[in-house]
């Protein structure tokens, strides 16, 4: 029986595996040239750049800024990291595998890309979800 910690960190890999894989398979192969695929009545594929954070925020053209948020994001992680070493059930070590999972794999984005690929976009009617990606997803559901 795998202990939590062992446990958070293989999550914490795939998570940063299935990530960065579907990140490259939507930008090598699905979006070039870059369009919008309609999936369902509810589903698009499509290929945005967030220079922020959630929803756009911080999104300036400023360098210092994918700077900034990468040690940010680190940071948490490191936070992250150190309370997935003491947890004690398997239950807090996956929900943080995922969430330091997906943190790296957006700051990976950001230190190749200088920014995030997102794809995934959901919306009823004219209503829209900022699109989003697997590593969200990971943060989410973490």
């Amino acid at each position: 029986m795998m202990r939590p910690v062992p446990l958070g960190l293989l999550v914490a890999i795939l998570a940063i595996g299935v990530d960065q894989a579907t990140k490259w398979w939507i930008l090598i192969y699905i979006m070039d040239p870059p369009r919008v695929i309609n999936v369902t009545p509810f589903f698009n594929l499509v290929l945005v750049w967030n220079r922020g954070i959630s929803f756009g925020m911080f999104s300036d053209e400023s360098t210092a800024r994918v700077w900034i948020l990468s040690f940010l994001a680190v940071g948490i992680v490191g936070f992250l990291a150190n309370w997935l070493w003491k947890a004690e059930s398997k239950r807090v070590a996956i929900s943080l595998g995922l969430i330091i999972g997906g943190a790296l794999g957006n700051v990976i984005d950001r230190a190749v890309h200088s920014a995030v690929l997102d794809f995934l976009d959901f919306y009823a009617g004219s209503v829209r979800w900022p699109a989003f990606n697997a590593a969200d997803s990971f943060i989410t559901v973490g």
